[in-house]
């Protein structure tokens, strides 16, 4: 599990954060949400601990921002204030669990835990073709058991290839699901992602280009 914990207290954040390690749960800091939304914007997380007392923007709106986003990473929100109605605030604003302070590791560990277990029911599946596994979820590549640094967009190509099962996916396809409706239909993007990607997969390599229409997933090694 890896989090995101936002906490503009420099000794209470590193106190989370190495009892959080010990538990074997990775954890990484934002001092405050500018910081934050940058993370975010950057790597995946399976759970935001969110102080919502933290400098510009604030804990609720970073939270807004998390929710607006659609990833759907759960929030965990920690604050002082434990009236009834701060909490129902919170939960508004999309929290799923709510902390207050001061709280024992144990507990936050717990609802963690808690939270991941949850998350788990709604996970996509795994995908595999040939020695290939994609793991939509994690957000990882694994080729014959050995894990594939991939950038946000060629994941997002060899996804697309991956959910094809074999079929041929156009260029234009590759456009209109792993890039936006803004794209430049003449843009050799998809040409360029699918030459980088097929170097960080190694050879032999999986993706066969179909010469005048695009491009389709050979599972190579595997089970096959």
């Amino acid at each position: 599990m890896r989090v995101l914990v936002v906490e503009d207290e420099p000794l209470m954040a590193a106190a989370i954060r190495d009892g959080l390690r010990l538990e074997a749960i990775a954890a990484d800091v934002a001092g405050d949400g500018e910081a934050a939304l940058e993370l975010l914007s950057v790597n995946e997380y399976d759970i935001a601990v969110l102080d919502r007392d933290i400098p510009a923007p604030n804990g609720d709106e970073v939270a807004r921002r998390i929710v607006a986003s659609g990833t759907g990473t759960p929030i965990l929100m920690l604050t002082a204030a434990d009236r009834l109605d701060d909490k129902e605030s919170g939960f508004e604003l999309g929290a799923d669990d709510y902390l207050t302070k001061p709280f024992e590791l144990r507990e936050l560990v717990l609802r963690l835990r808690a939270l991941d277990r949850r998350r788990a029911h709604n996970r996509p599946p795994v995908r595999e073709a040939g020695d290939l596994r994609l793991d939509p979820f994690r957000r990882e590549v694994f080729r014959a058991g050995r894990y594939v640094a991939l950038t946000r967009k060629q994941f997002a190509v060899l996804e697309v290839l991956m959910a094809a099962g074999g079929g041929v996916v156009s260029a234009e396809e590759l456009l209109e699901r792993a890039w936006d409706e803004n794209a430049d239909p003449f843009t050799n993007a998809v040409r360029i992602t699918i030459s980088a990607l097929r170097k960080r997969l190694g050879e032999p390599s999986p993706i066969v280009t179909v010469a005048g229409v695009g491009y389709r997933l050979e599972p190579v090694g595997g089970d096959e």
